[in-house]
This record gives structure tokens, C-alpha cells and sequence, in this order.
């Protein structure tokens, strides 16, 4: 789009002294008329761009002239970065910071583009919470994301089961994760407990990362009932990757509550549906566990499940299109089914 190149052009003169109309066409991935089009363009809008003539010419902006993007504080260029989750701004508390580094934004484009966030917030909308839920904010989730982004350490208690303990914490990160929200943190010293995968709906366990000073750990958030903030802060590590971490141990857990395992012959188009009634994992294994197609074009697969009862209602969604071939006592259970729809639909 032109106004997101303009600007990049823009900010590329800003950050140096001068730049060729050939630099300019590769960073920016045009061709050299378009550079001298676009600089025209800018030009006319009041920014002070110049061209030097001759073999060792090119671009640069007149008289030190800055954007005033500079203008943004630290909290408000963070949050900026998410403006893309207003409800989630607005759970963290980060709603005042964001409408106020957009401003400062707003006031920094040209007039012409000054219509930019209008136009893509027509465009484009994240809405985090699943289907048929009803999305509650944590009440404590202002007070731990303060202290995410200020790299303070916590004294938090947390619902484990019937009992609460109290943790302390380093907290590195926040996820929402289908409306649901998580605090990854870092346990300064290991407990003496046994490394298993975590269970996001309880503390989850211990799993030392190579060269951490301690464990980090997934909390929810709505199962803390107090967070205080310490006056100390933390030393973070530098090569730590939220996103990377989360999809670890998310994959872990996935695993993890896969305990069991079905034989289920597919139709088609059951093959087609199984990613949408069952976990991402367990489908992909069970795909790559599939045999031939028979002479009717249904496969077997062996798809590992939480639990026969967990199986029963996942497979239950894919209907005819399923057949359940073990364990026996599943098998059954869906030939009841079978004829009770059966005697149902023949009166």
C-alpha cells in the first residue's frame, strides 16, 4: 500500500544521511520512478525532502527534520504494538496508553493518510473468546500485567484444587489463549516436586529450562486470589521466547492428555472432518497412522483420546462418516446409540 510505503520511506531518511534512488527502490521494493514519484508526493505534503544531482546524488531530508513518532513514551509504544486486541488493552489496563500513542501517531502521519486507523479498524477486528462463551476478565489481571511489564517479582497465591499456596514469582509473560488467560513465570527456586506436563487448569508442574536459574511455570490467571507486587525486580533472560515457550508447552499438554487410544474406520469425508472434532495433536497422529483406502474409500486410523467417553462425544460430531472399531466396549456404545436413533426416527 502506498501510505505504509511512504511512511517506511520517510523513517529510512530519517535514520540516515542520504540514500541513492536505487537503495531507496530496494528497501522499499519498487522501481527507481516510483521512488522519485513517491518523493514528490511527500514533498508536496509539507515533508522537507531533497534530491542531489549528479553520480554520488540522492534522497535525504532537509534540516534534521524528524517525525514526531519520537514523542511516544515507553508504555505507550508497548502498548501500541498491541492495538491490535483492544479487549485484551482493555483487561490489562493498557486501554488509556494505547488511545494515547495512537494520537501521537495519527498527529505524526501526513493529512492525507491521517485517516489510516479509521479506515483499518473498519477493516480488521480480533475477537480472542470462543464461540458460546462468555468472556470474564480476571480481577487480578491489571495488577499482574503492571508487574509483567515493570519485571517485578510477585507474592501470589493461587487455587490448587481444594487448597491455596503461596508462590513466588518472576512474571515473564502473558498469553490469552481462547479467552482464557495465563501467566508464564518463572519460579526462582525449583520445589522438590516431579517434573510431569503441566495441566493448565492447575499449577502446572515443574520443567527447568537449560541454564534457567529456577522453573518456569503456566498459571492461570482467574485461579489467583491475591498478587502482590515486590519492590525488587528481576533480571530477565534475554533468549527467552514467549510464543516458542507457549507452543511447547501447549503441545506438551495436548500430549499428555492423551491417555488412551481408539481404532476408528473413516469415510471420506469423516477423514475430512476428524481435524474439527477432535485435538490438532490427536489428529495429526491418527492421520499419519492411516492405512490404505479400502475398497470402499474408508481408512483406519488409530487416534489417541483423552477417554472413551472423551471419544464418544468427539466422535459422535462425525456420525455415519465413523465407525469404531476397538475398544469393544466403545463399539458397543455407539451400536446402542445407533439403535435408539433408530427406533427414534421409525416411528
Amino acid at each position: 500500500m502506498r501510505a505504509a510505503r511512504l511512511i517506511k520511506m520517510v523513517l529510512l531518511l530519517q535514520s540516515r544521511p542520504s540514500m541513492t534512488a536505487a537503495e531507496l527502490a530496494r528497501e522499499l521494493e519498487v522501481s527507481e520512478r516510483t521512488v522519485t514519484r513517491d518523493a514528490q508526493a511527500l514533498s508536496e505534503a509539507g515533508v522537507p525532502v531533497y534530491a542531489d544531482r549528479g553520480r554520488a546524488g540522492g534522497y535525504r531530508l532537509v534540516g534534521g527534520y524528524r517525525t514526531r513518532l519520537t514523542g511516544l513514551a515507553r508504555t505507550e509504544a508497548e502498548a501500541l504494538f498491541l492495538s491490535g486486541v483492544p479487549g485484551a488493552l482493555r483487561e490489562m489496563g493498557l486501554h488509556d496508553a494505547a488511545s494515547a500513542a495512537r494520537l501521537k501517531v495519527s498527529a505524526a502521519l501526513l493529512p492525507s493518510l491521517r485517516d489510516a486507523p479509521r479506515t483499518a479498524a473498519q477493516r480488521f477486528h480480533l475477537d480472542a473468546p470462543n464461540w458460546f462463551a462468555e468472556p470474564e476478565t480476571p480481577d487480578l489481571l491489571p495488577a499482574v500485567a503492571e508487574a509483567v511489564w515493570d519485571d517485578r517479582r510477585v507474592t501470589a497465591r493461587y487455587r490448587r484444587g481444594a487448597e491455596e499456596v503461596v508462590r513466588e514469582l518472576e512474571p515473564y509473560g502473558l498469553v490469552l489463549k481462547a479467552g482464557v488467560w495465563y501467566l508464564c513465570a518463572r519460579v526462582p527456586e525449583p520445589e522438590p516436586e516431579p517434573d510431569v506436563v503441566p495441566v493448565p487448569d492447575a499449577e502446572p508442574a515443574r520443567v527447568p529450562r537449560a541454564g534457567a536459574r529456577g522453573s518456569f511455570r503456566v498459571y492461570r490467571i482467574d485461579r489467583f486470589t491475591a498478587v502482590e507486587a515486590r519492590e525488587e525486580r528481576f533480571v530477565r533472560e534475554e533468549d527467552f521466547d514467549l510464543p516458542a515457550f507457549w507452543a511447547q508447552r501447549a503441545e506438551q499438554f495436548a500430549r499428555s492428555i492423551l491417555r488412551a487410544e481408539v481404532v476408528v474406520r473413516l469415510s471420506p469425508r469423516g477423514l475430512r472432518r476428524l481435524r474439527y472434532a477432535v485435538e490438532p495433536v490427536a489428529a495429526r497422529e491418527a492421520l499419519a497412522s492411516a492405512g490404505a483406502p479400502d475398497a470402499d474409500g474408508w481408512v483406519t486410523v488409530t487416534l489417541p483420546v483423552e477417554s472413551e467417553e472423551v471419544a464418544h462425544d468427539q466422535l459422535t460430531a462425525l456420525g455415519p462418516e465413523a465407525e469404531v472399531l476397538a475398544p469393544g466396549r466403545l463399539r458397543e456404545r455407539f451400536a446402542r446409540d445407533a439403535r435408539r436413533l433408530a427406533a427414534l426416527y421409525d416411528r
